[in-house]
């Protein structure tokens, strides 16, 4: 089984479902997505495995997303998702990809729904 964890190394959630992970023998691709964001199409396909609308998987309390005006409720799918190319801070974290699902580590232990 393949497992991908989009992991902001500073987040404490992250870290404690990455440590969940690895404490069941998960050594899962790690991909600090602040550092190696993903582009729309990845995030289309974490959207559909979420079953999520890209407002829900944005961060509304950062900065960013007050100043970019991202609150604006005409802004469609493909602006959000631009929003969060541009400015990976905006997305929700960690994001644990396995069996071709998804799940939002908050809390940590919701990762395991999809193992």
């Amino acid at each position: 089984m393949t497992v991908t964890i989009y992991h902001n190394p500073r987040c404490s959630k992250s870290r404690t479902t990455l440590e969940l992970l690895k404490s069941k023998g998960i050594e899962p691709a790690v991909v600090e997505y602040l550092k190696t964001p993903p582009n729309a199409s990845e995030l289309e396909a974490i959207l559909a495995k979420l079953d999520m609308e890209p407002r829900d998987l944005m961060r509304k309390g950062e900065a960013a997303y007050k100043e970019a005006g991202l609150d604006n409720p005409d802004l469609d799918r493909k602006a959000l998702i631009a929003a969060m190319v541009e400015n990976p801070i905006l997305i929700e974290r960690p994001i644990v990809l396995a069996n071709n699902k998804a799940a939002i580590g908050r809390p940590p232990e919701n990762v395991f729904q999809i193992l």
